[in-house]
């Protein structure tokens, strides 16, 4: 069988991957800090980890942005800024030491600068403001400086290997004629586009912003003046129109269909990622490439799996922390104080049950299925080989106009309902327990944030799952009552990251004082040394 000519342009993206890197690797000079300082910044790092938990594949870009954006505020201007951001990333453990090229020292500071040009020249109107579009544009340097610093010419094929793949086999069936809501061919392309990222490598907003960037301005990697002036004085308008898109009404639909079928090509790119050399004499014996499939599907399976552990626990340890430092600073005091005793049942059961809750979210979920693994291996020969039989297009129904104000009314209403169901419930469980009102109010918060926690890593779980979860009357009537607190959750978790007081305590009182620390520390053993070599 013949090969794509789609898979042949991926295999030569790898291959140059593999040319990108080995030259990296042969550049001889690099960023190198001093260990101790490093073991020191690293430490405190770990640290933060902890408190500012991501997915894992957001960690190091939540760091990254962290980092900037502190040094942005107090040296902007310097010229020698991407030096030293890219020791202290480095001391922080992110890179390796003597792992990043010093050509990269310039690149950064390039990006930078941009982005400070952008910054100050920027343009702003009443809807939106001008903090508002610093924090966006900020973000997107990051994920610019990011991926100049990862290479990431593998993912960047892979997505455009499943977009190009999207674009033929989506339809958009409209069974309500002219009645439903219209798209249009530049709306449905740009719609793929962000689902294929959501999916594939599961991006956050501000990524695929700057991948939408890359595409809205041919020359944004090194953009001519008259891009630079466009984009600064166009600032709000592209915020506006690249919100939108990231919010739009088929933006859910999209998702819905790239989620569904993300796994072949994961699976594909991982094939190809072991020795892209060797997989055209790979897919010569069919059996064998059959065999690699399955063996890959595990491997990935594997992986996930440690990956969901490490999240639950990870969430887990910060929501059980957090209740505890809430538990030790106002609710035994206020306990104390006002009923003059403690309610260890009460109290140790606030402490048990998030943990205990999230520990069954977790457990409960289906990763995998032979039936699934069968159809990976289908999906990813069908991808993978030119073949005569007709692929099978992926359906999307479209949009219907508003429903009446009446129906919406009951909806809600009934909606409200699960609310007070759910809500009043719980108290009425919890006041009979003899918990207090302060108690009951904390847990409840514990509750909503493991729910809406332990719900995303479920879905996480069942990232290579291809069939569709069956849902029957039990999660039916679970989902009336759960939803609601999921939703609260949620809403909760955006605060959070907000106005995240031990955040802020640590980026005024304990960050900026000890990156002055560790930088004075790594001058004075670069002194040292010095002075030792200097006796001879």
């Amino acid at each position: 069988m013949e090969l794509s000519p789609k898979v042949h342009t991926l295999i030569k993206e790898y291959q140059l991957w593999e040319k990108e890197k080995m030259h990296e690797r042969d550049e001889g000079n690099a960023i190198s800090v001093d260990e101790v300082a490093a073991t020191v910044a690293s430490f405190y790092e770990k640290i933060r980890g902890i408190v500012d938990w991501r997915e894992e594949h957001l960690l190091r870009k939540t760091a990254i942005e962290r980092i900037l954006k502190r040094r942005i505020i107090t040296n902007k201007r310097s010229e020698e800024f991407a030096e030293g951001f890219l020791q202290e990333l480095v001391r922080g453990g992110h890179f390796p030491n003597n792992s990043l090229p010093l050509k990269k020292i310039d690149e950064i500071q390039r990006i930078v600068e941009k982005y400070v040009f952008i910054s100050e020249h920027g343009r702003s109107t009443q809807s939106v403001s001008l903090g508002k579009i610093e924090d966006w544009l900020w973000s997107i340097a990051t994920c610019e400086i990011e991926e100049a610093l990862s290479l990431p010419r593998r993912e960047k094929a892979l997505i455009e290997f499943m977009y190009e793949e999207l674009q033929t086999r989506i339809q958009i069936e409209d069974k309500k004629g002219p009645r439903g809501v219209p798209i249009s061919n530049d709306e449905r392309s740009l719609q793929v586009y962000i689902a294929v990222q959501r999916t594939l490598f599961k991006l956050d907003s501000a990524t695929i912003t700057y991948h939408i960037i890359e595409k809205f301005y041919a020359d944004w990697s090194n953009p001519s003046q008259e891009t630079l002036l466009n984009v600064s004085q166009d600032l709000a308008r592209l915020y506006e129109k690249i919100r939108y898109a990231l919010s739009h009404p088929y933006a859910e639909k999209f998702y819905q269909v790239a989620e569904k079928y993300d796994t072949p090509y994961l699976i594909l790119g991982d094939i190809i990622a072991e020795n892209p050399e060797t997989f055209l004499q790979l897919t010569d014996n069919f059996s064998e490439f059959e065999e690699t499939i399955k063996s890959i599907y595990e491997q990935r399976l594997l992986r996930l799996k440690g990956r969901i552990r490490r999240a639950a626990f990870y969430s887990t340890l910060s929501v059980f922390l957090t209740k505890i430092l809430l538990a030790l600073s106002i609710e035994i005091p206020v306990d104390q104080y006002l009923a003059h005793g403690l309610n260890y049942t009460a109290l140790g059961t606030s402490v048990a049950i998030p943990p205990l809750l999230m520990l069954f979210l977790v457990i409960s979920v289906q990763t995998s299925s032979q039936q699934n693994v069968n159809r990976v291996v289908t999906e990813v020969i069908r991808l993978t080989f030119l073949t005569q039989e007709q692929k099978e297009p992926y359906k999307i129904r479209a949009l219907g106009k508003p429903r009446s104000s009446s129906v919406m009314a009951i909806v809600y209403g009934m909606y409200f309902s699960s609310f007070l169901l759910t809500f009043g419930g719980i108290a009425f469980i919890l006041y009979s327990l003899e918990f207090s009102t302060l108690s009951i109010l904390i847990l409840v918060t514990f509750l909503s944030l493991v729910s809406f926690a332990g719900t995303r890593i479920r879905k996480r779980a069942r990232e290579l799952m291809m069939e569709v979860e069956k849902e029957g009357l039990f999660f039916g009537i679970f989902d009336f009552f759960a939803l609601p607190m999921i939703q609260f959750g949620k809403w909760l978790s955006n605060q959070l990251v907000r106005y995240n007081l031990i955040v802020l305590l640590l980026n005024f009182l304990i960050e900026i004082p000890l990156q002055v620390f560790v930088e004075f520390l790594e001058q004075w053993r670069m002194f040292l040394k010095e002075k030792k070599e200097e006796i001879h």
